[in-house]
């Protein structure tokens, strides 16, 4: 009932977000039910049945990555100073948004069934009546427990997804958080987990810090002591004009450009060994070997984990040699949010080059894309540009006081506006050679060069 209410009571853009997750979801159910109906139709090929069914592997992950980036920009389920007071912990927040992600999904999921019913014939009234009655098989009656588990898919795998992205952790660095504690025989006796050498009790002050820590008298002086070093690590980024740089860089670039060329050597490989296990491309595209499939899903991997770092990496690009204010405020922002926009960048561009790839790959003599396929694309694509555009709306509200600190010292507007361009053309001019390039070494395996 309360994330019913959350869900009434929130902003128009917040309820379009939760709109266009209904949307999704009901574009992927209904591919899964069509999925059901050419199975019931053709009960001699369960082997093209279950690759379609694998087929929708793709716009269901899209869909469940997008519900989750909505989730993370929900402002009713954000955690505010008081909610606790009256029993909405972190933990109950993500409960919540866990839930109401689950509903946006179930409306999406029912649509998708009444219109699959609508197109087989079983419901009538409206235009398009049984209008792919002979694809869905209207003459076999629905198993019913079939089609709802399909479509228990999505808002089962959303939620879940949900609750752990938003699961309460603690985000406090490893020096703050204090020894581990070991406990004696039924927890009673606690101490320290790590035990101090003979010695250490009388040097730098040691008994002063382990004073403060266990709360005893001697606690006034650390407290100064540490607030002395906390003022002086952050003396030289304490002008709030300057965004301050982040202390280290994302991690996963190397694991994501091993994934890369791991994925574009499956795919060689795959060109060279021609073991004819044949791989059925839907729409009019070019067949090739089974494991091509997996050198495309490598690679869409690398490219997702080696996102944060070229942003990372482009941030740092643009404040070399010499950066003024404009390419410096640019750069520390792109640094900031290497993370928060370097993965769904990541996944476009992986997108992108599976799109230019089959682009490359179509036959001009085979049939146009079916309006199951023309769906499918629609979905993958929207679902990554949403959940992009989604997290440049959360990177700007989580730089929304930096702005503000900015105007109050005078900055001009057409600045921040210029800085934004600024990044934007910094990333297109990172990301769009390297989608290109990995979209032609993805297509090369299928094109017999």
């Amino acid at each position: 009932m309360l994330a019913l209410r959350l869900t009434r009571g929130s902003h128009p853009a917040v309820q379009l977000r939760r709109l266009l997750v209904a949307v999704a979801s009901a574009g992927t159910g209904f591919l899964l039910l069509c999925t059901l109906g050419y199975a019931m139709g053709h009960p001699d090929s369960p082997a093209a049945a279950a690759l379609r069914l694998g087929w929708c592997a793709t716009p269901l992950a899209t869909t469940v990555y997008f519900a989750v980036a909505v989730a993370r920009t929900d402002p009713a389920t954000r955690p505010r100073p008081g909610l606790s007071a009256i029993g909405l912990g972190p933990g109950r927040l993500m409960a919540i948004s866990a839930t109401t992600t689950a509903l946006a999904c179930t409306l999406g999921s029912m649509l998708a069934l009444l219109f699959f019913l609508h197109l087989r014939g079983d419901l009538t009234g409206m235009p398009f009546d049984g209008a792919a009655a002979e694809f869905l098989a209207s003459d076999q009656p629905l198993p019913l427990p079939a089609a709802l588990t399909l479509l228990a898919l999505v808002p089962l795998t959303a939620s879940v997804a949900v609750a752990l992205t938003l699961r309460p952790r603690d985000l406090r660095p490893a020096s703050e958080k204090g020894p581990a504690r070991s406990y004696g025989r039924f927890g009673v006796q606690g101490r320290p987990g790590s035990r101090e050498t003979f010695g250490a009790y009388g040097r730098f002050g040691a008994h002063l810090r382990a004073g403060a820590r266990n709360g005893g008298p001697e606690s006034e002086q650390p407290a100064q002591v540490e607030q002395l070093e906390t003022t002086s690590e952050a003396a030289p980024t304490s002008d709030p004009s300057r965004p301050p740089a982040p202390r280290e860089a994302p991690r996963g670039l190397p694991w994501g450009i091993a994934v890369l060329a791991a994925g574009l050597a499956v795919e060689a490989y795959a060109n060279r060994a021609k073991d004819g296990s044949g791989l059925s491309l839907p729409g009019g595209l070019a067949d090739g070997p089974a494991s091509v499939l997996a050198g495309w899903v490598l690679t869409a991997i690398g490219l997702a984990l080696a996102g944060p770092g070229l942003t990372h990496l482009c941030g740092r690009l643009l404040q070399s040699v010499s950066p003024g204010a404009l390419r410096l405020l640019a750069g520390r922002v792109l640094m900031e949010e290497a993370t928060r926009i370097g993965r769904p960048l990541g996944v476009v561009c992986a997108v992108a080059s599976g799109g230019f790839a089959m682009t490359a790959l179509y036959d001009a003599d085979a049939p146009a894309f079916g309006p199951l396929t023309t769906l499918g694309l629609l979905l993958v694509t929207g679902c990554t540009v949403a959940t992009l555009l989604t997290a440049a709306l959360e990177a700007k509200h989580a730089r929304a006081d930096t702005t503000a600190a900015l105007l109050r010292l005078g900055a001009p507007a057409t600045m921040l506006r210029s800085a934004a361009a600024l990044r934007a053309g910094a990333l297109l001019a990172l990301f769009l050679p390297l989608t290109l390039s990995v979209a032609e070494l993805a297509a090369l395996p299928l094109a017999g060069r």
